[in-house]
């Protein structure tokens, strides 16, 4: 373009010096005939005699050359104006992040910035004919669209997929806006187009935690009534089966319903984890330790023809973490692995320090803390997993195992394990190359915790001391209660907070111990403690529950906090009552 206005110019000075030259011999001729003794005096003309004339259409020819060269000077400035222009026209269609196009009426390329190549990988010259490259089932919108803009004449914004060259898709959101001519009609189409792929898996990543955190509202929510019903199923079973003389054939019945249920309450832990919602107890640990403690156990679980292999890094940081829970996750991952491989394999388990920096963690879609953490890297040789596989493995239920030989829970509950010990997990995996989840723990510089070695079993699990149970299922409640009465314990009963308040007021003896749901109508079982606490400050106590829901705060219990998880046994419940009176925390210290 450069080089046409510079042709043009040359043309434009080469008639302007034509006119100067030619103006110039007139105005010699019109002079010299002016002279005396000149051919125009002598040619009888009849001019008049004074010079008045002649000089007035000298200054005419005069002006109109120095109007002719005042008209190029500007002509010069516009077009130097116009290049410059050019320039910087070009420096913004180079290097915009978008697409710019123009096309004719007939769809014809006119112009195609060189971001295309940049954003799609073709050459402006490959994208002649782009409606190949064009998702075939968007294909229909987008001539629509063109359609829609030539009979209007208005722009209109639509999002498509075009192929790019590596063969991926990419979503581009174009925006076409019609040049009109003088007659109305639409002359040029401007269509700017805007690589909306990374917007677009951000949309959807934030969708799916939508639904994660929507799923994992209504687990908890499920797995609280469930626990409470099967706690109810299990307490009364249990009754029922000490009742049973040894050989009555009912105890085969009844030991099935304790089985069943006990499967259940295994299920709605799982969805706990997944939903966040159970209620931890978190201890500093050396994770070194805790996979050395599970490396037998995994060895067993994998079978002889997976390869067990742990790399564990000397001067490891320490976690805070529930260890019960840590573990619960290896082993499912562990399982994994093993029906990944069912011709064999390797599955090794890695520990290293890590330091996520700010660079790092942007390649997140969701907010990642900065900072020191432990990264605990379990990965195998198995079959491995394709990108929409991998969409959906921490979904609860979801499965890719037939029926009947997976539940769909145990990466949900590793999911929500890792995220209630507020960690991250990461997978990464290709079908055939097999699959490494990469689990970061934050890295915590207090100092572990020593575990106090019992001397031997409880002598007895019968009390004589006073309980208050706090317990809003009236059910469970009940039935609770009959239980510490057979061991002899006397039972106070209140159904939330604010009658466990009245209660103590009005019970004149001593309470020993309270038994209180985590979660309670009103005030809240940690809360009640603390105000129980103040006016009796003796008072021990254990917390029951399978399911905190949000208002616990990240469900953490304060440290030396004795925790009954529910649903329990009689003996379950006898030893955590026993367990509190002996060495539990004092109400007052919470």
């Amino acid at each position: 373009m450069e080089a046409g206005l510079r042709k043009l110019e040359r043309r434009e000075w080469l008639l302007w010096a034509t006119a100067i030259t030619v103006t110039l011999l007139l105005t010699l001729g019109l002079v010299s005939m002016a002279l005396p003794g000149g051919r125009l005096k002598s040619a009888g003309f009849g001019l008049p005699q004074g010079s008045g004339a002649l000089l007035a259409l000298i200054g005419v020819v005069l002006l109109f050359d120095i109007y002719t060269v005042y008209q190029q000077i500007q002509i010069f400035h516009i077009r130097r104006q116009w290049s410059e222009r050019e320039v910087v026209f070009r420096l913004i269609s180079e290097n915009a992040e978008d697409m710019i196009a123009v096309v004719d009426a007939a769809g014809n390329d006119v112009y195609r910035s060189p971001s295309c190549q940049r954003i799609l990988g073709y050459s402006v010259e490959e994208l002649q004919n782009t409606v190949e490259l064009v998702h075939p089932d968007d294909r229909g919108q987008l001539e629509a669209a063109q359609k829609q803009t030539l009979r209007s004449g208005t722009g209109h914004r639509i999002e498509y997929r075009k192929r790019h060259k590596n063969g991926n898709w990419c979503v581009l959101e174009s925006t076409a806006t019609a040049v009109l001519n003088v007659h109305g009609q639409v002359e040029r189409v401007v269509i700017v187009e805007r690589d909306a792929t990374a917007r677009r898996r951000l949309e959807e990543q934030f969708r799916q935690a939508q639904k994660m955190e929507a799923v994992g509202r209504l687990s908890g929510g499920v797995a609280h009534d469930f626990n409470n019903l099967l706690g109810v199923i299990l307490g009364y079973a249990e009754l029922a089966l000490g009742k049973l003389p040894p050989n009555d054939p009912l105890r085969n019945y009844v030991d099935e319903i304790m089985n069943a249920a006990s499967r259940g309450s295994s299920l709605t832990r799982q969805l706990l984890a997944f939903s966040r919602q159970q209620v931890l107890e978190p201890k500093v640990l050396d994770l070194n330790a805790v996979v050395s403690g599970v490396e037998k156990m995994l060895r067993r679980l994998i079978g002889e023809d997976i390869e067990l292999k742990t790399v564990l890094e000397a001067g490891l940081g320490t976690v805070k973490a529930d260890q019960g829970q840590l573990e619960q996750a290896i082993m499912n991952l562990a399982v994994n692995a093993r029906d990944a491989m069912p011709r064999g394999g390797k599955l090794i388990i890695e520990t290293a320090n890590a330091e996520l920096d700010e660079p790092f963690v942007k390649k997140y879609p969701y907010p990642v803390k900065s900072g020191p953490y432990v990264l605990l890297t379990i990965s195998d040789t198995g079959i491995g997993m394709d990108s929409g596989t991998q969409a959906h493995i921490f979904e609860p239920f979801f499965t890719t195992k037939e029926k009947g030989q997976g539940t769909g829970l145990g990466l949900s509950m590793v999911y929500g394990i890792v995220k209630q010990s507020g960690g991250y997990i990461d997978v990464y995996s290709e079908l055939g190359t097999g699959t490494v989840f990469k689990i970061y723990l934050p890295r915590v510089l207090d100092a572990m915790e020593r575990i106090p070695v019992k001397s031997g079993p409880d002598a007895s699990l019968h009390g004589t001391e006073t309980v208050l149970v706090v317990e809003d299922e009236s059910s469970l409640r009940i039935l609770t209660s009959n239980l510490l009465r057979m061991y002899g314990y006397t039972v106070l009963e209140a159904v939330d907070g604010a009658e466990a308040l009245v209660v103590s007021a009005q019970h004149a003896g001593p309470i020993h111990l309270l038994l209180a749901d985590v979660v309670l109508p009103g005030i809240g079982g940690r809360a009640l403690a603390e105000q129980l606490g103040g006016l009796r400050p003796e008072l021990k106590v254990v917390y029951m529950s399978g399911y905190t829901g949000q208002a616990v705060g990240q469900a953490l219990l304060d440290p030396g906090s004795i925790f009954l998880q529910k649903p329990f046994t009689s003996g379950n419940l006898a030893r955590k009552v026993r367990e509190g009176l002996s060495g539990g925390r004092a109400a007052a210290a919470g």
